[in-house]
């Protein structure tokens, strides 16, 4: 029998539960070589930012404790995609590579040149990327038409289990992942991602099992309430590969058929159309989907962009979100479109900042996602919110956020003011300032942005550019 290997070059399913390209793999009958390349050339701007790095060490780590537990070694490998697997195959004589099928435009492109036994499988998305398509054969733009046309190809197939052994191949040359130095230096910043989160696919596998069995069916009317545990905090798992989306739509569907589970689905089918948009799009995380948007007036405001950053700009809701962002790696998603509307609106700075500091930042970073969500919260992208949509972040802090549990975890400062003043202390009355031991301006920031000329200046650009349209 030939036993030359069969290669598993694992990407972005760090997994071996329902893992298409390991089963895959598996069912050649070879030796199995699993491999992971790190590439820090290629993807170029779009490195893995900061907290995702984090992320990935501790992935890599579970997943070859995993590997390791069935007989198998995982290889790491730093450098060119281009370079380092055809050098794994050259080494090793391998007559096969298994791998997911990409969404990335760098990652596709670099495949795309590869001359190597490659066959690429769906490991990442609920459909293969691109295979959702209008009555026309093109792609779709706005939300509902795909969610519905992605339900009418029914459920997901059967889960594949992880294999109880593998027959490893002879393992060449691998790196050391500390050699890497993927942790961050900081040790407060990766105190509080440690604190928060446990990467891998067994944490993954948990987490999920938590949420199916307590918060999914009360989703619909919990997930929009940061101060509670109403959400399924999966996005991070999902991102890394650490669970397939089969895995989360079939567990959602095992839950029964309420608001709550029809709500989660549409998260996921969500996550999906930000991968359609992006196979069609390889310009969307750099470029405005909807062409006229180029021309919007944006301002250069370096202080403005640091206070949003850092949590700094005095508008509660939206210093919570952003401290939550840099102790946790997260945040919640009613949070995130409060936070991207102040930035790219209010104070009417472009939204590729703001995604250039989620994407260092989030654990969940991932480029289709991240791209179309802040595309949809500044009007230029698919689907996306009316021109008119500008959330006013104190009175969208005082109906998510309505004891002010959420505000009082990350804006400590100002914990003992009453709910009423909570969210916009600039209003509150100088005794009760005074009484929670706040000077504005000094204990705690004086808004970075008047709200109302904020709202005013950002619907007269947005006019400016296109005029009225919604």
């Amino acid at each position: 029998m030939d036993q030359a290997p069969a290669l598993l070059w694992l990407r972005r399913e760090l997994r071996l539960h329902d893992n298409a390209a390991l089963e895959a793999a598996l069912r050649s009958g070879r030796p199995l070589l699993p491999v992971f390349i790190l590439d820090e050339i290629t993807p170029g701007r779009w490195l893995p930012g900061g907290a995702t790095r984090w992320w990935l060490h501790h992935s890599l780590t579970a997943l070859a404790d995993d590997l390791r537990r069935r007989g198998a070694p995982l290889v790491l490998r730093r450098g060119r995609i281009a370079e380092e697997l055809p050098r794994l195959v050259g080494e090793t004589g391998a007559a096969e590579v298994h791998a997911g099928l990409p969404s990335e435009p760098w990652a596709r492109a670099a495949i795309s040149r590869l001359d190597l036994p490659l066959q690429l499988h769906r490991t990442t998305t609920l459909y293969p990327p691109g295979s959702i398509r209008t009555q026309q054969g093109g792609p779709y733009g706005v939300f509902t038409p795909f969610a519905r046309a992605c339900r009418a190809q029914g459920a997901p197939p059967r889960a594949l289990p992880a294999p109880a052994h593998i027959a490893a191949a002879a393992a060449p040359r691998s790196d050391r992942l500390e050699a890497w130095q993927l942790l961050p230096r900081d040790p407060d910043w990766a105190g509080g991602l440690r604190a928060a989160w446990q990467p891998g696919e067994h944490g993954a596998r948990a987490r999920l099992a938590q949420f199916a069995g307590q918060a999914l069916t009360t989703y619909d009317s919990s997930r929009n309430l940061p101060g509670i545990d109403g959400t399924a905090r999966l996005s991070p798992a999902l991102r890394f590969g650490e669970i397939s989306p089969d895995e989360a739509w079939r567990a959602a569907a095992q839950a029964g058929d309420g608001t709550g589970v029809a709500a989660w689905q549409n998260e996921l089918l969500w996550r999906e159309f930000s991968a359609h948009l992006l196979w069609h799009h390889a310009d969307l995380p750099e470029l405005p989907l909807r062409r006229d948007y180029a021309r919007m007036p944006w301002r250069s405001d370096p202080a403005a962009l640091r206070a949003w950053q850092r949590g700094q700009t005095g508008i509660p809701i939206v210093d919570a979100g952003m401290r939550q962002l840099w102790q946790t790696g997260w945040m919640h998603n009613r949070v995130r479109m409060i936070v991207a509307s102040l930035l790219v609106k209010h104070l009417l700075l472009p939204w590729q900042d703001g995604a250039a500091w989620f994407w260092d930042t989030l654990v969940d970073a991932d480029l289709a996602s991240n791209s179309a969500q802040w595309q949809w919260v500044a009007g230029s992208g698919a689907d996306a919110a009316p021109y008119f949509r500008i959330f006013n972040p104190v009175l969208q802090g005082r109906r998510f956020d309505p004891d002010g549990r959420y505000v009082r975890r990350f804006v400590p400062e100002l914990a003992r003011l009453p709910d009423h003043a909570l969210h916009a202390p600039w209003m509150a009355a100088p005794l009760e300032l005074a009484e929670a031991g706040i000077v504005l301006g000094r204990s705690y920031p004086q808004p970075v942005v008047d709200l109302a000329a904020g709202r005013a200046r950002a619907l007269a650009a947005l006019a400016q550019i296109s005029g009225r349209h919604g």
